[in-house]
C-alpha cells in the first residue's frame, strides 16, 4: 500500500517539473516576440470573421469590400510572418 503511495507522491513531483519547465520556456519568449503573437493572433480572428461574413454576404458590393478586407490581412499575416522571421534572424546573428 505504501508504495502505492510512493508512486503517486513521485508522479506529482514530475507533472510539478513538467510545468515549471513549460513556464519557464514561456517565460523566455521576449515580450516583442508576445506582442507579435498577440497581433497575429487577433489578425487571424479577424480574418476568420470574415471570411465568414463572405459566406453569408449576398450584396455583390458587401463581398467586394469583404474580398479587400480579406486581402488586407492576408498581406498583414505575411507581414508579420516576415517580422517575426527577420526578427529571429537577428537574434541567432548576434549571438
Amino acid at each position: 500500500m505504501a508504495r502505492g503511495w510512493e508512486s503517486k507522491e513521485i508522479e506529482s513531483q514530475i507533472e510539478a517539473a513538467q510545468e515549471r519547465s513549460s513556464n519557464s520556456q514561456r517565460a523566455s519568449v521576449s515580450p516583442e516576440e508576445l506582442i507579435r503573437q498577440r497581433e497575429r493572433e487577433s489578425v487571424e480572428l479577424s480574418r476568420t470573421r470574415v471570411l465568414h461574413d463572405m459566406e453569408e454576404a449576398r450584396n455583390p458590393k458587401y463581398r467586394e469590400i469583404l474580398q479587400r478586407s480579406l486581402q488586407y490581412l492576408d498581406d498583414k499575416i505575411a507581414a508579420l510572418a516576415a517580422d517575426g522571421t527577420s526578427a529571429s534572424n537577428g537574434l541567432v546573428a548576434s549571438e
